[in-house]
C-alpha cells in the first residue's frame, strides 16, 4: 500500500512519485494507492505485507486509532518504508520512535552528494554513491530505536543521515530521505536503492 496526498499536499504530492514507483516496483510488487489515513488503522500485514509512507501532512497529526495500527502493523511482522516527506507521519512521539526519527528543517533545493555508510547492509547491494538535486532534510533521530544509518549526505563540508533501517518487533522500517518530485526517483542508485528496501523490509 502506498499513501499519500494529492487532494491536500502542501509540497509533494503523490500521483507523479507513484508512476515513478510503479515503475521502480511493478516487476514485485502490486502497489494499491490511497489517500486516506484510516487504512494506517486496519492494516493487516498477512493483506498488505509493505506500507510505503509518502505522506504529505505537515499540519496534522495521525489520530491515536490511526497511530496505534501503524505500530501494531510494523510489530506483527509489516514492513514500514517512509519516503522524504513520507516522515512527516512522525508528529507524534510514538510514530518518531517507530519511523527512527523527526524532520527538523531543511537549507534550500540543491545538488546533493549521497555515500552508502554500511557497504554489507543488503540495502546496499548493487547501489552506488550517486548525486541528486535534493531538499537536505535534517533530522532529530530517535536513539530509543536501533537504527542503523546505511547512507549519508554531504552538506558544507558534514555529512548527514540520507537512510536508515532497523528491525521492530517482527517487522521492519526503512527510512529514505531523497524523493521530492519525480526526478528524485530516476538515478539507477536510488531505484535499487528503494527496490533493495521493500524487498527487505517484507522479509522475515
Amino acid at each position: 500500500m502506498l499513501i499519500g496526498d494529492n487532494t491536500d499536499a502542501p509540497w509533494h504530492p503523490l500521483e507523479p512519485v507513484r508512476q515513478e514507483l510503479e515503475a521502480i516496483l511493478g516487476g514485485d510488487f502490486e502497489l494499491e494507492c490511497t489517500e486516506d489515513y484510516d487504512r494506517f488503522h486496519s492494516l493487516n500485514h498477512r493483506e498488505t505485507p509493505l506500507c510505503i509512507s509518502y505522506t504529505d501532512c505537515w499540519k496534522k497529526t495521525l489520530t491515536p486509532e490511526q497511530s496505534e495500527g501503524v505500530i501494531r502493523f510494523v510489530e506483527d511482522g509489516g514492513g514500514l518504508l517512509a519516503i522524504h516527506n513520507g516522515i512527516s507521519v512522525a508528529g507524534l512521539p510514538e510514530l518518531k520512535e517507530l519511523v527512527g526519527g523527526r524532520f527538523i528543517t531543511h537549507p534550500p533545493y540543491q545538488t546533493l552528494q549521497y555515500y552508502g555508510t554500511a557497504s554489507d547492509h543488503p540495502l546496499l547491494d548493487g547501489v552506488g554513491d550517486f548525486t541528486l538535486e535534493e531538499e537536505p532534510y535534517f533530522f532529530e533521530l530517535e536513539h530509543s530505536a536501533a537504527c542503523q544509518v546505511i547512507m549519508e549526505y554531504a552538506f558544507e563540508g558534514s555529512r548527514y543521515p540520507a537512510a536508515w533501517a532497523y528491525e521492530r518487533g517482527q517487522g521492519r522500517v526503512v527510512y529514505l530521505q531523497p524523493g521530492h518530485h519525480a526526478p528524485s526517483f530516476r538515478p539507477t542508485s536510488y531505484r535499487r536503492l528503494i527496490l533493495n528496501s521493500a524487498r527487505w523490509a517484507i522479509q522475515r
